[in-house]
Formats: structure tokens, C-alpha cells, sequence
């Protein structure tokens, strides 16, 4: 690996790459926008092999993400649609709009960038409640309208167990 030009530079190379799997889900992850000291829009290089699903069909309630193919193809799900998806073709997933998860269902390596907003600050929050012993997850929350009408609202209790990123996900879309 060479010397870093300049800190607010990286070239995908110059990366750590990170390794995911279990069963049908897998990817190769580098953290591009963190490495090059990036902090309010979240850009990550990815590799997926075929066949693999880089994460769990999942909706961001709170941030808007981007998909650029570079290279490969693929099937995007998007809500109830199945859609092929190819190298040039830039995918916006708008927050709170459609759950998605993109698999590689072509003969070679996919790879694409995965950019994402941060979260509005307003629209989301997380409140303890130390009594009951109760955490609130919302996103979606207008300050107008508070936090019972967000709208995701989850409430657990803190002596739930934990689980795993992919405990009950099905297996990635064939």
C-alpha cells in the first residue's frame, strides 16, 4: 500500500476492507467517505460475489441512500418490484418510502458504491426511560406533531434479549 497523498484523499486500494458473511448474505465493504475524514455523507465501496445479497431486505427511516453500479449486475428489491439493475445505473432509496436489498444475480463480482445521508437530527431520537426500564426508537418524528406520531415508533424493554444483525432474516431472494 502506498503513502496517503493527503488525508482527504483515498483511492478504494488504500482502504481496510471488511468482510461479511453468512449464508446468502456477504459483501466486501470499504469505508471510503470515513477514511478520507468525511463526516456528513457516508460513501462506501462494495463487492459482491454472485449470488450474494450484501444485507437484509431493510428500510432507513431516518437517511436517504444512494447505489451506483459500477461493475456487474444485479437484482434490486425495491417494495413489492424485482428490478434488474446493471453497471451506470444509480438507485436512490428515499427514506421511509420502500424496504430494498440489491443481490448480485449476474456471473461476476458487482461492484458499486453505497452513499448515504445523515440522519436528520429533528426526525429522530432515542429516549431511555430509567422507571420502566424502557428504550424508544423514532424516526420520522415532526417536533409539531411529537414523538408518539413518528413514524416508526419501537419501545423495548432493556432486559429483551440480544440478537444477532441476522437472526430471522430469510435467505437473500434467488
Amino acid at each position: 500500500m502506498s503513502e496517503r497523498r493527503h488525508p482527504n484523499v483515498v483511492n478504494f486500494e488504500e482502504a481496510r476492507a471488511t468482510d461479511t458473511a453468512r449464508g446468502k448474505f456477504g459483501a466486501r465493504r470499504r469505508r471510503l467517505s470515513s477514511e478520507a475524514r468525511g463526516s456528513a455523507l457516508g460513501c462506501s465501496h462494495y463487492e459482491v460475489e454472485p449470488g450474494k445479497t450484501a444485507f437484509p431486505y431493510h428500510l432507513h427511516h431516518g437517511q436517504e441512500e444512494a447505489l451506483y453500479i459500477l461493475e456487474g449486475a444485479g437484482t434490486l428489491r425495491l417494495g413489492q418490484e424485482s428490478i434488474p439493475v446493471r453497471a451506470g445505473d444509480y438507485v436512490a432509496c428515499l427514506p421511509g418510502a420502500a424496504p430494498h436489498a440489491l443481490t448480485n444475480s449476474g456471473d461476476r463480482t458487482m461492484r458499486y458504491l453505497a452513499l448515504s445521508s445523515p440522519p436528520a437530527a429533528v426526525t429522530m431520537d432515542i429516549v431511555t426511560y430509567p422507571d420502566s426500564e424502557k428504550i424508544g426508537l423514532a424516526a420520522g418524528a415532526e417536533p409539531q406533531k411529537g414523538l408518539l406520531n413518528a413514524a416508526l415508533l419501537k419501545i423495548i424493554k432493556e432486559e429483551q434479549p440480544k440478537v444477532d444483525y441476522y437472526d430471522d432474516e430469510p435467505l437473500a431472494q434467488e
